[in-house]
């Protein structure tokens, strides 16, 4: 992490930096140079830049690829339509940006996992923690800072040489490596490859019983962020694109435009920024190169970091992005609505209704599920492997009437079970707020949050409460203080 920097206090910074010691792995020097693409190997040399990567950084050469995937990849999402896109050259950063790097620069450090532990990547930051970062970092270098932040609204200067956060589609050309497979490890990834909850490789839902078929077996599942660099790069020198924590990327959420582009920067608005790469905590499903999570820009998740970008020549003109205001009501009517298998989303419910004193609503459905436990997995994840919406037996006379909705469910395979996309769908949720939540067995909210957001983007996402199971003895305490950090007030 040596750095030489244009002032006194960069050279203090890269004091601190050096300190930090090294990772497993961390093959530096092998990787420090320009990794051309295979559409650019061999390019004519006039067309490669003659300044070497900053430190830490690899040159990508630009091409044309196929961003998204096909419909015959398995637990594709609609929103990840295969197109066409061309993108220039740019540096992009060989590890997520660690605790140390984060808290030598800002002089805070949000993560959820000990920051004694050397080189592990920064998380628990939102979307505009890590564009403040960004400029904060840049001027600390002597570098032009890329962002103009005015409130909510960011505007991005292309000609500016400072650090930023990469575009969805730099993310996923950096990703892929010349890979068109489900992860840059081609078909599978295993917990040798990446860290995530190992107990879930890809197909793991299509053959939770009879695993003959998996081409990886169920591996390690380590319960934290690791070191950056533990395990060995994709084919352009990279480490972590799948796992470890997701990476926030520049984009709003939006569908993609079908038709060829050329360096897309998304949406000039939105309600949701895209985080790319899946993190520690997330199936292997959710780590697919094609992949796209969400959360409002000012939301943070343990399981959420960033990698940085920075131009190889300069570009021209501003980008422009503004943020949708959504003004959800806090508090207010509040209903509690849920969804139960087992009992435990309902008996969560009903504590909430003890402190508030809500309207309570179950959603049914017309078909149950199986009162069965191994027969009401197979039906669970079939139904979100076809992104199935089961028809309801029960529904809100007067939605309308209601501010705030409480929303229930069990986390089933790291998302929420379609009987809740089929709620979402029936109404309009505009200007209400959403508080979601659920029962689990380890996996906190995996990527429901994220399902939430694409059902409903204009809701207001309040603070979730994730419930191990029926919750124990302090559900009561537990729920009491969710209700507080959400102004919703007790009876």
């Amino acid at each position: 992490m040596n750095r030489i920097f244009t002032s006194i206090l960069t050279v203090i910074l890269t004091i601190v930096l050096a300190g930090c010691g090294g990772s497993v792995n961390r093959e530096t020097d092998k990787f420090s140079g320009s990794i051309p693409s295979p559409a650019q190997a061999a390019a004519p040399e006039e067309n490669i830049p003659d300044t070497a990567p900053p430190e830490g950084f690899v040159l990508i050469h630009g091409g044309t690829f196929q961003m998204g995937n096909l419909e015959t990849e398995a637990w594709r999402v609609e929103d990840e339509t295969a197109h066409t896109v061309t993108i220039g050259d740019f540096y992009i950063g060989q590890y997520e940006v660690t605790q140390e790097e984060y808290q030598a620069v800002t002089g805070e450090n949000p993560s959820a996992f000990s920051f004694s532990v050397a080189n592990l990547p920064v998380e628990n930051i939102s979307w505009m923690d890590a564009i403040r970062y960004c400029n904060a970092r840049s001027l600390l270098e002597g570098l032009i800072p890329v962002y103009t932040v005015d409130g909510q609204t960011v505007s991005w200067d292309r000609s500016a040489n400072g650090y930023r956060l990469p575009t969805e589609t730099e993310w996923e050309y950096a990703c892929r490596a010349g890979t068109d497979t489900p992860f840059n490890t081609e078909t599978s990834i295993s917990a040798d490859e990446a860290n995530y909850w190992g107990h879930y490789p890809y197909l793991i839902e299509d053959n939770y019983f009879t695993q003959g078929n998996l081409e990886t077996k169920p591996g390690v599942y380590r319960e934290t962020t690791i070191a950056v660099g533990s395990f060995q790069p994709n084919a352009w020198g990279l480490y972590d694109m799948h796992g470890n924590v997701g990476e926030w990327v520049w984009d709003w959420y939006g569908s993609y435009e079908t038709s060829e582009q050329t360096d897309p920067t998304g949406p000039v608005s939105g309600t949701l920024r895209v985080n790319r790469g899946g993190g520690w905590n997330d199936f292997a499903k959710n780590l697919r190169s094609a992949y796209r999570a969400t959360l409002p820009q000012d939301s943070s998740s343990f399981n959420l970091g960033m990698r940085l970008v920075r131009n190889v020549e300069t570009g021209r003109g501003n980008v422009e992005s503004s943020a949708i205001q959504l003004d959800g009501q806090s508090g207010g009517n509040v209903l509690i609505a849920y969804f139960s298998w087992g009992g435990n989303t309902r008996g969560i419910a009903e504590e909430i209704q003890n402190q508030i004193g809500a309207d309570l609503f179950e959603i049914e459905l017309v078909t149950p599920y199986s009162t069965n436990y191994n027969t009401v997995l197979e039906q669970a994840q079939q139904d979100q492997n076809e992104q199935a919406r089961p028809e309801l037996s029960t529904h809100v006379e007067d939605m309308s009437q209601y501010d705030t909705i409480l929303l229930g469910y069990p986390n089933w395979w790291a998302s929420i079970p379609m009987p809740i996309a089929s709620f979402l769908e029936e109404y309009d949720f505009s200007g209400k707020t959403i508080v979601p939540f659920c029962s689990h067995g380890g996996g906190r909210f995996g990527q429901s949050l994220t399902a939430i957001t694409k059902l409903a983007p204009d809701a207001v996402l309040g603070e979730g409460l994730a419930v191990s199971y029926s919750g124990g003895s302090d559900l009561s305490s537990n729920i009491a203080v969710w209700l507080e950090e959400n102004n919703i007030s007790t009876t």
